[in-house]
């Protein structure tokens, strides 16, 4: 009796222990919409859930995902980005008209008449989509929907009737499921085709309004410039581009200064001065190895300080998040499929590329800080903000500063701009998220330059903080996972 207990006992574990091992790897996966679905904030510069939760949106490009990848790679992929700290992929749902993935399953095998696209035992090109945003939501990730991508509607392949009908389709559809956000356009300027991006969110707008939308234009423009008045548009997005400074291939005019192609922080600035104030976002800056210009695969490539650059750039000069972009990951390049723009490295192996790796830094350092009062305030620097590659970027609360500095050229940073009597202060490393403590700092004018020396990519964070607060503690060498304090 007592061996056929004890091995009672021991069967109880082994077949116990998984479950309970499963349940503790659950409880680590951050799930976002348990605040509460995104909504903008009262302020009309930040996203949060609906019980106030603040919401960092760090987006990661998987462009080519509905297409290219299989179930068991949708998963390996999915799992790296919130391994990585990413909370949104964007994806574009139809790259083109008509859209085949990889299981060779077409979009629309009947067009835009969406009444028999479920069929019984087969596995169709929705089936896919379904799967990935229910296993993004598993991970606790959003998926960011661009219904379809730009360059076939303007080839005429959509018209108006087929973007209600599409539109209802795909509202009807995933309008109960908590991991969406609506993608208009898909890398074109609003006014091609405006009737059909208007239709087409008018009418998922009138079914779904439980998910926000935004419009992705072309390069080196923003939705503000057509959309900003829009209803149905909750937040504004621009694309920075893929190009250097002076790099003009063609192009006219630019809703920024002339010859500030890599300046990302302008568009802003450009879009929270407009009327009215939305949430704004770079949806597409320059992706790390890629060519700079985009299409020339003998140009230098970005590397993983520009993307460090342009991420937090645009997040101290006011975005709400920051969305990243890798060349091989965006196209899903694989042995024998993709490989634009001189994309050599699989998609898998990219994931290991070091910009991708960084981004994580960036969201854990924003939500360190009391989020809805931060507000990008240059006056924090004392004299020259400096221009291209020199340029400070700082950004505050009432009772924090934050200054970015590429270069690591010295600085003189006003410590008066936040309450305390004294301050105290950190480096803190894009590159590997590690704090370096300076000391205690009387409140007035300080001039603060790094050690280690002045070059491109050598980037810091400045961090000051009211003596008395205790958002970071001088004995720390890394932050805390702020998501889940």
């Amino acid at each position: 009796m007592k061996k056929t207990a004890f091995l009672m006992v021991i069967l109880s574990f082994l077949f116990t222990t998984p479950q309970i091992s499963a349940q503790k790897d659950e409880k680590k996966i951050y799930i976002p919409w348990r605040n509460g679905k995104l909504v903008v904030d009262e302020g009309k510069r930040y996203l949060r859930h609906e019980n106030g939760t603040p919401f960092f949106w760090l987006g990661e490009t998987g462009w080519y995902l509905p297409v290219r990848l299989d179930r068991d790679e949708t998963e390996y992929y999915l799992e790296q980005c919130r391994q990585k700290g990413f909370n949104v992929v964007q994806v574009m749902v139809m790259n083109t008209i008509p859209a085949i993935n990889t299981y060779g399953k077409w979009a629309l095998p009947n067009g835009f008449n969406f009444k028999e696209v479920d069929k019984k035992e087969d596995y169709g090109y929705w089936d896919h989509m379904d799967y990935i945003l229910k296993t993004a939501e598993q991970k606790g990730i959003y998926i960011g929907m661009v219904c379809v991508w730009g360059s076939p509607v303007k080839q005429g392949k959509m018209n108006i009737e087929d973007a209600k009908k599409y539109g209802e389709f795909l509202a009807n559809r995933y309008k109960n499921q908590p991991n969406v956000v609506w993608i208009i356009g898909g890398d074109i300027p609003g006014d091609v085709k405006p009737e059909i991006w208007n239709t087409l969110a008018t009418t998922i707008k009138s079914i779904d309004n439980n998910h926000l939308m935004t419009f992705h234009p072309r390069g080196r423009t923003m939705s503000g410039i057509w959309f900003n008045k829009a209803p149905w548009l909750d937040f504004n997005m621009f694309q920075s581009g893929h190009r250097r400074y002076g790099q003009r291939m063609g192009d006219t005019d630019y809703p920024i200064e002339d010859y500030t192609e890599e300046d990302n922080w302008r568009y802003v600035e450009k879009s929270l001065a407009m009327k009215p104030t939305k949430p704004v976002i770079d949806g597409e800056p320059s992706y790390e190895n890629i060519p700079q210009g985009l299409h020339d695969p003998k140009e230098v490539l970005w590397k993983a300080c520009d993307v460090r650059r342009y991420a937090y750039w645009s997040v101290f000069a006011g975005a709400f998040g920051h969305t990243y972009g890798n060349n091989s990951i965006m196209q899903m390049k694989k042995n024998g499929i993709g490989g634009a723009y001189g994309a050599k490295k699989p998609w898998y192996e990219a994931l290991n590329d070091p910009g991708m790796n960084q981004m994580r830094y960036l969201k854990n350092l924003i939500l360190t800080f009391p989020f809805f009062e931060r507000i990008p305030d240059q006056s924090v620097i004392a004299g020259d903000n400096g221009v291209r590659y020199e340029r400070l970027i700082a950004t505050r609360g009432n009772d924090y500063l934050l200054v970015y500095n590429y270069m690591g050229r010295p600085m003189d940073i006003d410590l008066t701009k936040i309450s305390g009597q004294k301050k105290k202060v950190w480096w803190y490393s894009p590159v590997n998220g590690s704090l370096n403590y300076l000391g205690e700092f009387e409140n007035k004018i300080t001039h603060f330059i790094d050690e280690t020396g002045y070059r491109c990519g050598n980037d810091k964070v400045l961090i000051a903080i009211d003596a008395t607060k205790n958002y970071i503690k001088p004995e720390w060498i890394k932050l805390p996972d702020a998501q889940l304090k």
